[in-house]
């Protein structure tokens, strides 16, 4: 119904085809959509998005009999029920009842994936940054005739259905592709002539998963349209190369890099490419790439035998021998940080024993993160720190360290920001003892920190 809504208001009467911006973007399509009242937040469920809209005259509040019995439609109600009866075999009951569901009483990412499916539909034409343009008239395609079926949950009971629902919901940022599967599963789980998910009325919710994403809907448009354009690149083999312009905001400046995708990592807020090729340094290495700092507009792919690809990704290529994800995690294994191609060296901490009684001990941090006793810190540090000048100063600071504290070790990727950013939270409980180019760092911060209390 929304497609047929959609199709109508760009192509039919009231043709914002013509009153659009040639190229127009879901933000512009969407403000013409919706009243003024109605949230233009991503971050709402959908039943959270129509109640917080008061007017009533918005699309949002439109049933599906309101959008079938127009009066510009001019259909007999009693007609076109019979008619649907006979094309589907639902009874008639149970289609009153289908027709008080509200189409547009969603979330604006289910729209957005409207607008790709369009796109592929050939209804409408596709650009960089989740901007797209209307087709002339001529041509235009011809209505599809069958439509593949929806994914089947009916062996979930209806608790567990409506569970399922609110995590995806929850989480279908990271993953764009999940609002289809969203869209789905809304329609099932309120589809009255599946036994099984007969429901009168809504659930309370009363879990919630809130997760920090950090950017405005222009850029989650742009992350996205860069998601997308990987994944259609995985999906096509041989695969390739992407080329693009990034941000070094360390370094205040841009970067051109020629890299292999791997693979996509959700963290800490934001999203993430770990590919191989041509970092910002210029070497030939590993580097993650924040999707948001991508300075292109749209990723340029190269095919293998662009001169424009590095001689040793073509040759991984040649052999089979490209990275796989498979080894990213087996990297992200071995030492606790997402930059897995940094340093891996000894963490060494202690923390007062009733802090980490509450908010260390029975934590899984990483799978090398684990309790040592005071006792095997010197044989620790003997083998797992190269530098004998670097063990002399790591076992006078034992020696002055209560033995009734609790002790923590694990191998990090030295400099890598989520490690520090979880050490910080740490503070001032817990103590880094290795490695020291860490514990420096740290006492810095806690200088400087202090310095901005001094009155």
């Amino acid at each position: 119904m929304r497609l047929w809504v959609l199709l109508n208001k760009l192509y039919s009467e009231e043709h914002w085809a013509s009153s659009l911006p040639k190229i127009f973007t879901y933000a512009q399509l969407r403000d013409r959509l919706f009243s003024p009242t109605h949230s233009r937040s991503d971050k709402l469920s959908a039943s959270q998005v129509v109640n917080s809209c008061q007017d009533l005259s918005c699309i949002c509040h439109k049933s599906l009999q309101d959008w079938v019995f127009h009066t510009d439609t001019y259909l007999s109600k009693s007609e076109w029920q019979q008619a649907v009866v006979q094309l589907t075999g639902i009874s008639t009951t149970d289609l009153e009842q289908q027709l008080q569901q509200y189409p547009f009483a969603t979330v604006h990412r289910s729209i957005r994936e409207d607008l790709k499916y369009l796109t592929q539909q050939g209804w409408l034409v596709a650009h960089s940054q989740g901007q797209y343009s209307c087709r002339p008239f001529q041509e235009l395609p011809t209505p599809p005739t069958a439509i593949s079926p929806a994914p089947n949950f009916a062996q979930l009971s209806v608790p567990q259905t409506w569970e399922l629902l609110r995590v995806l919901e929850s989480i279908s940022f990271v993953q764009p592709n999940l609002e289809v599967v969203v869209r789905d599963l809304w329609e099932q789980v309120t589809d009255i002539a599946t036994p099984s998910h007969k429901l009168k009325t809504e659930p309370q919710q009363r879990i919630f998963i809130h997760l920090d994403y950090i950017l405005s809907d222009e850029m989650q448009d742009r992350v996205d349209t860069h998601q997308e354009q990987i994944e259609q690149l995985w999906h096509r083999p041989p695969g390739g190369v992407v080329q693009f312009e990034y941000w070094l905001a360390s370094e205040e400046r841009k970067v051109n890099v020629t890299v292999y995708p791997v693979c996509l990592h959700y963290l800490r807020r934001a999203k993430y490419l770990s590919a191989y090729g041509i970092d910002p340094q210029g070497k030939i290495d590993w580097h993650n790439y924040r999707l948001d700092r991508i300075a292109s507009p749209h990723l340029q792919v190269l095919a293998w035998g662009d001169p424009s690809v590095p001689k040793p990704l073509k040759e991984l290529w040649r052999t089979g021998q490209l990275p796989q994800p498979e080894e990213v995690k087996q990297h992200l294994d071995t030492a606790w940080g997402f930059n897995f191609y940094l340093k891996r060296e000894l963490l060494i901490l202690r923390f007062p024993p009733a802090f980490a009684r509450w908010y260390v001990d029975d934590t899984v941090r990483h799978p090398t993160f684990q309790p040592v006793d005071y006792e095997q810190l010197p044989k620790l540090i003997a083998t797992s720190v190269l530098s004998p000048v670097e063990q002399k100063q790591l076992l006078e600071i034992i020696k002055q360290r209560d033995k009734n504290d609790r002790y923590y070790q694990a191998w990090i990727r030295t400099g890598d920001i989520n490690v520090l950013m979880r050490l910080r939270d740490w503070r001032p409980n817990g103590e880094v003892i290795a490695p020291l180019s860490v514990r420096h760092r740290l006492k810095e911060e806690a200088i400087q920190e202090l310095s901005n209390y001094q009155i």
